[in-house]
């Protein structure tokens, strides 16, 4: 049976540190076979977003500027979990700061990995029902946002469209899908636990 190369790591070096994320240098050695190559990971916390259901059918949404992509991009609440925190305390607090929004109806519908081949982290997707406006915004320091509510049925056309791009918002929206394909025979439930 052939398998898949595992690459052991043999050493690692912290290259840099970028303020919200640090790059390390791994030196691996290929299946034990004394080949070597050297990968460079980025190592980020862990993050969340959430998918804010208002009463009216609506999901709350924020537009904000991306410099790696240099535009504006319409996308989901969410953000860095801070040291000591559970994704869901990360969760509320990034739906309250980025659009004064809140909910008590919380679900975990999914755990994504942003970019493995790069990246260490894990993206934790909540749904968030019966969000009400309970306060303002409260952004960070770099932080200018636009907050917008769009009918969730607009939100999958502008995916499908090609409008809504960011990545771990379209995860998002499929957790979603699948969790409303499973719960349409019994009750709704999350899809998975956090890892």
């Amino acid at each position: 049976m052939v398998k898949v190369d595992v690459w052991n790591c043999v050493s690692t070096e912290q290259v840099a540190d970028c303020r919200v994320f640090r790059v390390r240098q791994d030196h691996c050695d290929r299946n034990g076979s004394g080949e070597t190559s050297d990968f460079f990971v980025i190592e980020s916390p862990d993050w969340v977003n959430v998918i804010p259901l208002t009463n009216d059918g609506d999901v709350v949404m924020i537009e904000q500027f991306r410099q790696g992509t240099r535009e504006v991009t319409l996308e989901l609440p969410g953000g860095m979990i801070d040291p000591g925190e559970t994704p869901e305390a990360a969760a509320r607090r990034e739906l309250r700061e980025e659009t004064g929004y809140s909910s008590d109806d919380w679900i975990l519908i999914g755990a994504s990995r942003p970019n493995p081949a790069l990246q260490s982290n894990t993206m934790y997707h909540f749904l968030a029902r019966n969000c009400k406006k309970t306060s303002e915004i409260s952004l960070d320091e770099n932080e200018s946002i636009l907050t917008k509510t769009v009918a969730e049925a607009e939100v999958r056309r502008l995916i499908a469209d090609g409008v809504v791009t960011h990545s771990l918002v379209v995860a998002a929206f499929l957790y979603l899908q699948l969790l409303e394909q499973a719960s349409a025979t019994g009750p709704l439930r999350p899809l998975s636990a956090c890892p």
